[in-house]
């Protein structure tokens, strides 16, 4: 029985990990799509957004057959439950990346992306928290948890910055309204970005302490 549990956790681990690297691998386009006014990437962005929800209840299916069967306790049920904490977080971050295409795809006139100074930092910051607490979770490296955690300070920081930088902008050209307004949502979907990735490391400071930060975990 240990030994088909053991198998069965290790090939839950597996598909964690292929569903990790869809939602990097949609998050990256994502970018790139903004960066660029891609339309094209953008509508490929959403479009493979359905594998993302795909792997997601395949996953959930694959926790809820092991709980049932197998009955886990202690450290074992840990990681079941983790598993299933995480892979909301990643399938949000999956929606959030299509919903950022979408705004894409009706964005006109000039790319004030140039203009809003802080932009550029709050993509970096959001890429990096992403990649790094999936990166912590395969690793399962606490220390490297904590410290991306903190990062989300940073990213709340960025979206107030930009917040002002939009509002700014609006005063002085209200042209410009419509697409101030996009820019702000996309600024907010990539403040919840940073908020799931700082999610997924508090699920394995859960699965691997036993412990967890209310506080933290939205």
């Amino acid at each position: 029985m240990r030994s088909r549990f053991d198998r069965e956790l290790d090939t839950l681990n597996v598909d964690l990990q292929k569903m990790s690297g869809l939602v990097e691998n949609a998050l990256e386009n994502t970018i790139a799509a903004f960066q660029n006014k891609n339309t094209k990437l953008a509508k490929e962005v959403m479009e493979n957004d359905r594998m993302i929800n795909d792997m997601e209840r395949s996953i959930e299916s694959i926790c809820f057959k092991l709980m049932l069967r197998q009955q886990p306790v202690a450290r074992d049920l840990r990681i079941v439950t983790t598993a299933l904490k995480i892979v909301t977080d990643l399938e949000r971050i999956g929606d959030q990346c299509s919903d950022i295409c979408e705004i894409i795809l009706d964005l006109s006139g000039d790319h004030i992306y140039r203009t809003v100074e802080h932009i550029p930092d709050m993509l970096k910051t959001a890429k990096e928290m992403v990649h790094k607490s999936i990166e912590a979770f395969v690793e399962g490296d606490v220390d490297k948890a904590h410290n991306i955690s903190r990062m989300d300070d940073d990213i709340d920081a960025l979206f107030l910055d930009i917040k002002n930088e939009i509002i700014q902008i609006m005063k002085e050209n209200s042209e410009n309204a419509d697409d101030c307004l996009d820019y702000f949502m996309i600024a907010k979907y990539l403040e919840r970005i940073g908020d799931h990735a700082s999610n997924i490391c508090e699920w394995l400071d859960f699965m691997e302490t036993g412990s967890i930060n209310q506080q933290r975990i939205i």
